[in-house]
Order: C-alpha cells, then sequence, then structure tokens
C-alpha cells in the first residue's frame, strides 16, 4: 500500500488537477502517435513518463513502476485498435502471424498479470524493463541481416514465441513491438509488415494481461484516488482518448519512411527509455 496521496500543500490529490491532466493528454497524444509508426504500442514510452508523474505525487516507488506498467497495458487495448486499422487498410498485417502469435500471447499475459507481476518488486521490474528494451534496441541498431532461407517458425513455434511476448510484454507494461518486431524481422518478415503486425498483436496482449494485472491487484487498497488495484483509471481514460486520435497519423507516417528511418527511430527511442528506467531500478 502506497502512502496517503497528498501534496506538499496537505490537500488530497484529485484526478481532475489540471495539471494532471495536461500532462496525461500530452504523455497521450506522443504515445498515440509512437504506437501507430513503431507498432510498440505506446507502452515504452509511457511507463517511464507515468512512473514519473505517479511518484511526484506520493506514490511509493515500487508501486509507481507498477501502476505505470498496468495502466500503460491497459491503455494499449485502445491505441492498437486504431493503429491496426490504419495498417489494415495498406494491406500490411499478416494476419496469419496474428493467428499463429495471438494464442501463445493470452496464456503468456495471463501467467504475467495474475501471478509473476504481483510477486516481483518494482525495482525489479524496472530492471528487466531496462535490460530486455536496451538488447532490443541493440539487435535492432546492428541490423544485422538474417539467413536468407529463415522463415517463422510453425504451429507449435509461434505458440511458444506468443507466449515468450506475451509474458515479456506483461512485465513491462508494452505492446509487444520491443520483441515481437525484432523476432518478426529475424524471420525475415519485410519491416513495415513486421510493425503492422506487431500493432495488430497489441489487443490480445493487453486483454490477456489488463485481466491479470486486475486479478493480482484487486484486493490492494488504492494508491491514488481513482486507482483500481494497479490500474490508475483517470490515467487510462485520458491518455487513450487521446491517443486513439494520433495512432492513424504515426501509421501513416511510419508508411512514408523508408526501412532504415524507421529502425534507427525505433532504436533511439528505446535506448533513451531503458536508461530511464536502468537508473529507476538501481535507485530503488
Amino acid at each position: 500500500m502506497g502512502p496517503s496521496p497528498t501534496t506538499a500543500g496537505g490537500q488530497v490529490l484529485s484526478f481532475l488537477d489540471p495539471v494532471l491532466i495536461a500532462e496525461l493528454l500530452a504523455l497521450g497524444l506522443v504515445s498515440g502517435f509512437l504506437a501507430g509508426l513503431l507498432g510498440i504500442g505506446g507502452g515504452m514510452l509511457m511507463v517511464p513518463f507515468l512512473t514519473l508523474i505517479l511518484s511526484q505525487r506520493g506514490v511509493a516507488g515500487g508501486m509507481a513502476v507498477k501502476m505505470a506498467i498496468a495502466t500503460s497495458m491497459a491503455t494499449i487495448m485502445f491505441t492498437s485498435i486504431s493503429s491496426v486499422r490504419a495498417h489494415h487498410k495498406r494491406g500490411a498485417v499478416r494476419w496469419d502471424l496474428v493467428r499463429g502469435l495471438a494464442p501463445g500471447i493470452l496464456v503468456g499475459g495471463l501467467a504475467a498479470g495474475a501471478g509473476i507481476f504481483a510477486l516481483l518488486k518494482g525495482a525489479w521490474l524496472a530492471l528487466v524493463f531496462a535490460v530486455f528494451v536496451g538488447f532490443s534496441a541493440t539487435q535492432m541498431l546492428r541490423n544485422k541481416k538474417p539467413s536468407p532461407s529463415r522463415q517463422m517458425p510453425g504451429t507449435a513455434g509461434q505458440i511458444s514465441a506468443g507466449a515468450g511476448i506475451g509474458l515479456l510484454s506483461g512485465l513491462v507494461g508494452a505492446g509487444g513491438g520491443f520483441v515481437s518486431v525484432p523476432f518478426m524481422t529475424w524471420c525475415n518478415v519485410p519491416m513495415h509488415n513486421a510493425v503492422a503486425t506487431s500493432a495488430a498483436l497489441g489487443f490480445p496482449i493487453a486483454l490477456a494481461n489488463t485481466l491479470g494485472y486486475l486479478i493480482g491487484g484487486w484486493s490492494l487498497a488504492p494508491a491514488l484516488p481513482g486507482a483500481l488495484g494497479y490500474l490508475y483509471l483517470p490515467a487510462l481514460v485520458i491518455i487513450a482518448s487521446a491517443s486513439v486520435t494520433m495512432a492513424p497519423l504515426g501509421a501513416r507516417t511510419a508508411h512514408a519512411m523508408n526501412v532504415a528511418q524507421l529502425k534507427r527511430a525505433f532504436a533511439g527511442l528505446l535506448f533513451m527509455l531503458a536508461a530511464y528506467m536502468l537508473y529507476k531500478g538501481l535507485v530503488a
């Protein structure tokens, strides 16, 4: 249970605080654009900034990380729908891969949200976030060409890969693009198709993990007004409302960029956010 959510002046924080609303709106607009642009669901941006916002409002460090991860994941349910519609109109989504990966994603996501997430300390989750995001960025920048004969695995392999994607996504509060995009490009799926397919995978990832967070945090006392266990509902509503308006613009921008630009943008963003969460984890 976090400390009493009070400001320095001793007044209880209201989720109608105009400064908080402005911060969440800005975060939603930027993360929605990046969700469409990079297929990452916006979570890689939301988690560090939500952690900062919640910490500044009196939520203990470990709980702030967990609430940021859970709330970020919940917003992806809405952002992914808006983003994938734009990608689908361009014929970029590999729906066959979505069908192959989704069953494993649902299992891995539920396992992460309902079990492992509640057991791990917030500091460890921040470090897990930093390590996997930094690794993904490094792999993207290396630009190592996959073997020409390498293809996506069969049904069993895709289910296993999906379970890993769902599990890792649940632990760091991201839509899975930081794992699924490098994995698909490693298997010779073109970059634009990988980004679009990752956007489509965002919904089952977010749904499974959000259900898990609700189960795992049901008995927790609210750390802030408007919190439901690990979910911070005011942030969910404001960020989701803003992000769905920007995701289609991000998707259109992605299709106007070349592959090299897209990879550099993806990797640069991930490195910056990995560094911040590494700092948070080590301090905690």
